[in-house]
């Protein structure tokens, strides 16, 4: 059987591609002190703090440092520590970490959309930047326009976080198989100029980031810990959240702290820590702030009360704020991967070349992971950039450990359909480069091969579509959370992470989602330092932040 029949005849496209979710490394513990973490609840229990972040992944590790520059923080994952696994720190043990999962402890969660595609979440400090295939790369002006950020805080959070985790390649440290990969890429007319490497979002093919350095080590977003004051947080690991705990002495209520079970299933004690508030005033000075991801976000807050009321009922859960978008709009951008039956055996490595296209929405890569141990598999990836069509996520049950229930709605909306049926063609016409052909000794002629058809590759994109794990939304801006991530209803109570964003950023979101943290922190310690000033005038700031942390 000829090799170009395997992979073009009817689109042998692979059932179980992994591609993202991001970062974690050695390096950094070895250069620079890390906070301090336990996994003794007993020893968090009834704390306090100015600010608890719930959720170590991109955007809560950066956050907890930033905020860690002012105020006490804690820092509470459900997963364990990366450092010293393996399947964390080696590149060359690119996706085993997506096969080897359980129930209760392993580094990562396997979950299936109601639909039947198989995904998967980060269960550790640094999250899916542990897991993931760690590509780096910035959004673009007209996203972070769109969602009204600010460009120069952007670039300044973007700039903290590259600083500090993120390496660029150039062309002469491309593995092998990418540079067979960016070969075929600007072979393809949609897939040009070659751009070299670049941190920005731009049209063609490019080189990007990534958080894997020259020796292949991963650096996770857990390292970001170490550019805070480590004095300064605690993080508390294998312990999962089940809900917020509020008072209600104000007009509305008011987060004062969390409620938390151990991860490992062992028993269901619930332990509780609060908010910090100072001795004289009881001014509050800090947030609970939920950084759990697209999945988690939602799920906790409707543990907590704040969700669609009728849904919340079928739990016997109590109404804290009737807020029905809690869950919905959440999407994932579809994914169709084209499996290569390479003739040689490469060591495993991660994407780093990416093709952008038909204006932006089209996005191409190529991989090469572990399936198994000692086996890989080449394959070229593509993705809608920026579906349409919407989801929605709702409890299964209320033990936070178990996954929530959500429907992505995968290519339900013909927009959707249409643009996957585009880079179906796109996928093609790489796989039938010189470039391909010559990495796989085929010398048959293109004009011998036959393509899909259109209405085939209808077929197959229905039949074979699967995920970039790119997932987002379930809290959105305007709907749940202001345009300070402040929960609508329920004061002391923010949202910080991917599952606000109404898109993925076209690119690899994984720069977008660590970008956040630092950005929202930084404005976060501004706020506090007027309110503080206005409430208390007859205080300094540097006083107040004193007493906080001799209290």
């Amino acid at each position: 059987m000829k090799l170009q029949v395997i992979i073009i005849h009817g689109l042998i496209y692979t059932t179980s591609f992994f591609l993202l979710m991001e970062f974690s490394s050695s390096a950094t513990s070895q250069k620079h002190k890390l906070p301090y973490m336990t996994v003794d609840v007993e020893e968090i229990s009834s704390k306090t703090f100015n600010f608890i972040v719930v959720g170590g992944g991109a955007s809560g590790c950066s956050l907890a440092a930033t905020l860690s520059n002012e105020f006490s923080v804690l820092l509470v994952e459900r997963g364990g520590s990366p450092y010293g696994n393996p399947l964390v720190w080696e590149s060359r043990n690119y996706g085993l970490a997506l096969m080897q999962t359980n129930e209760f402890s392993s580094i990562s969660q396997s979950f299936v959309s109601e639909e039947g595609v198989v995904n998967q979440r980060g269960r550790v400090l640094g999250g899916s930047t542990s897991i993931n295939s760690g590509f780096y790369s910035r959004a673009s002006k007209d996203f972070i326009e769109r969602i009204g950020w600010d460009e120069t805080l952007v670039r300044e959070a973007y700039e903290w976080v590259e600083s500090n985790i993120v390496f660029q390649p150039n062309r002469s440290e491309l593995s092998p198989w990418q540079s067979v990969a960016k070969e075929s890429f600007v072979e393809v007319e949609d897939l040009v100029p070659f751009n070299g490497v670049s941190l920005e979002h731009v049209a063609g093919t490019k080189i990007g980031g990534t958080i894997l350095d020259g020796y292949g080590k991963r650096h996770s977003s857990a390292d970001l810990l170490s550019a805070g004051n480590v004095n300064r947080i605690n993080v508390l690991l294998n312990s999962t959240v089940k809900s917020i705990i509020f008072n209600h002495n104000g007009k509305q209520p008011t987060a004062h702290g969390i409620r938390f079970i151990k991860s490992d299933g062992s028993n269901d004690k619930i332990y509780q820590v609060y908010l910090r508030t100072e001795k004289d005033s009881l001014l509050v000075l800090g947030d609970v702030i939920l950084s759990a991801g697209a999945m988690g976000s939602p799920q906790i807050l409707m543990l907590s009360g704040i969700g669609p009321q009728e849904h919340l009922k079928h739990f016997n859960i109590s109404t804290l704020i009737n807020l029905p978008e809690v869950g919905d709009s959440i999407k994932d951008n579809p994914c169709i991967s084209l499996l290569i039956d390479s003739p040689k055996t490469l060591i495993p490595d991660t994407p780093q070349v990416v093709g952008i296209t038909q204006d932006f929405q089209i996005i191409i890569q190529s991989v090469n992971r572990n399936v198994k141990q000692n086996e890989t598999k080449l394959m070229f990836v593509a993705k809608v950039a920026f579906p349409v069509s919407k989801g929605k996520l709702e409890l299964k049950n209320t033990d936070p450990r178990q996954n929530p229930l959500v429907r992505f709605n995968y290519l339900a909306e013909k927009r959707d359909l249409d643009k996957c049926i585009k880079m179906s063609h796109l996928l093609e016409n790489v796989v039938l480069t010189n470039s391909i052909k010559l990495f796989l000794k085929s010398k048959q002629n293109e004009e011998t091969i036959k393509k899909s058809s259109s209405e085939e590759l209808r077929e197959l994109c229905k039949k074979n579509v699967r995920t970039y794990y790119h997932y987002h939304g379930g809290c959105g801006i305007g709907s749940v959370v202001d345009k300070d991530y402040k929960v609508y209803g329920v004061t002391g109570l923010r949202v910080i992470d991917g599952s606000t964003l109404p898109d993925s950023p076209g690119t690899n979101p994984m720069a977008t989602v660590l970008m956040p943290g630092r950005y929202q922190g930084t404005q976060i310690i501004k706020g506090r330092e007027q309110t503080l000033i206005n409430c208390v005038p007859e205080y300094s700031y540097q006083n107040l932040m004193q007493a906080s942390f001799t209290a």
